[in-house]
């Protein structure tokens, strides 16, 4: 079987690589971390990035 970048591909690898132990959290866990990445990456695409400089300031409001 030949692997692909699809969505399902994706979902089946994260299945997979979880450890035999693994609760149902962890797997929804590990597949809404891939869900939430998938998302900045799309916004990236679309320009709608914040810049590095700008994330470190408020990360540091954040701390004050």
């Amino acid at each position: 079987m030949m692997t692909g970048n699809s969505v399902k591909d994706r979902v089946r690898r994260a299945v997979e690589d979880l450890p035999e132990n693994a609760s149902f959290e962890d797997a929804m866990e590990r597949l809404y971390i891939l869900y939430k990445v998938d998302q900045g990456r799309r916004q990236l695409e679309e320009g709608r990035g914040i810049p590095h400089e700008e994330v470190k300031s408020r990360v540091k409001k954040w701390h004050e």
